[in-house]
């Protein structure tokens, strides 16, 4: 045991301000939606999902000189297209198609770049790495901090922040706000991880399908496209999904992104968690005919468990209960990291330890306060 409290606290002492920022960030893009639809005109519209609309509003975005990428359509909880120019230029759209607002760089909106440090940490690939690797970090912490409750737990007594700022009563809030966000925050943690880690992902994964099939169930049709038509039909495309999913929402569309590519387009089915569904169409964008089509609700039952990572995670489920529960846990997060930090280097007994510098050996009798 005394190995254990020694780790807890040792790494938190170093990682827990990280792990602060990542809650805190966390518990902000929760609430994106509110934030846009309060600063952003337009992004307070009903959403429209009807094929004539949704066509017009297409073809107006596609037929500008500089045309996006790639849109994802509004939802029911934010009325703006998302337009992506490449690189880290973006736009939204009115429904009507009309350009409200764009960026050439992620430092032009707040969401954009909050959402890139909660996930890439700002840098690229190489800090979904380490996000990652604090997800697991953060996953240890919360089974090592409820084995350190155990033996106190008759002195439970929850509170959001301490009585006061001694250590004694910083740790006493730590260890027991700890233990009662501990079922959401291993959640929260194990989706974050099994997002940023695929090898995680996968371990965790395939006891429910083998890795062939999923490997298989994933891949893209082999079939190369022409070059992109001006003039393609979008009423036709959108109407030849709308009638195979006529309870879906088209929730976006991709362009060819190299030659021979084709033209994307993801459904949600009404069953299906993922905010912007897997349930994929192709068509050749030199005609607009239609290539191949996958069911997101007919996928190897692992990758199903896959699709539920991320709604879960940023509660895109559960409406504003579940949004609520996930704040609170960001939120705890970042006062579990930030205290835990704090109260550990202010600690004379870490003062000591620097000054003295590698241990001799000797180690004094862990009391009720140095249980983190």
């Amino acid at each position: 045991m005394g190995v254990v409290r020694l780790l807890h606290r040792w790494v938190g002492g170093f990682v827990g301000l990280f792990l602060a920022l990542l809650g805190l960030s966390g518990a902000l893009l929760v609430h994106e939606d509110l934030f846009l639809r309060a600063s952003v005109p337009h992004a307070a519209d009903p959403q429209a999902q009807d094929t004539a609309s949704l066509a017009a509003s297409v073809q107006r975005i596609f037929a500008q000189e500089d045309a996006p990428r790639s849109i994802i359509l509004a939802r029911q909880t934010m009325g703006l297209h998302r337009l992506n120019f490449g690189e880290e230029g973006g736009g939204y759209a009115a429904q009507s198609g009309e350009l409200v607002t764009r960026w050439t760089s992620k430092w032009e909106r707040p969401e954009i770049w909050l959402f890139d440090f909660h996930h890439y940490l700002l840098i690229g690939d190489a800090g979904k790495l380490v996000t990652g690797t604090m997800g697991l970090i953060g996953l240890a912490f919360v089974v090592t901090g409820v084995i350190l409750w155990w033996p106190s737990r008759r002195l439970f007594d929850l509170r959001p922040w301490p009585a006061n700022y001694s250590r004694n009563a910083i740790v006493r809030q730590h260890r027991d706000l700890g233990v009662a966000m501990a079922p959401v925050l291993f959640v929260s943690l194990l989706t974050g991880v099994m997002m940023t880690l695929p090898a995680v992902e996968r371990l965790i994964l395939a006891p429910f399908s083998p890795p062939a099939v999923m490997t298989a169930a994933q891949k893209q049709p082999e079939a190369k496209g022409g070059p992109l038509s001006p003039e393609l039909d979008w009423s036709r495309i959108l109407g030849d999904v709308r009638a195979r999913y006529p309870d879906g929402e088209i929730r976006s569309i991709s362009l060819p992104a190299k030659p021979g590519g084709l033209i994307s387009i993801r459904v949600r089915q009404p069953a299906e968690w993922l905010p912007n569904g897997r349930t994929m169409f192709w068509f050749d964008p030199a005609d607009g005919r239609l290539v191949d089509t996958r069911d997101a609700l007919a996928m190897p039952l692992a990758l199903r468990i896959a699709n539920a990572e991320f709604p879960i995670h940023a509660a895109k489920v559960g409406g504003l209960p579940y949004r609520l529960v996930m704040t609170a846990s960001g939120l705890s997060l970042a006062v579990l990291g930030g205290l835990a930090v704090w109260s550990f280097w202010t600690n004379p007994k870490t003062q000591a330890r620097k000054r003295r510098g590698p241990a001799t050996g000797r180690s004094s009798p862990a009391g009720q306060g140095d249980r983190v």
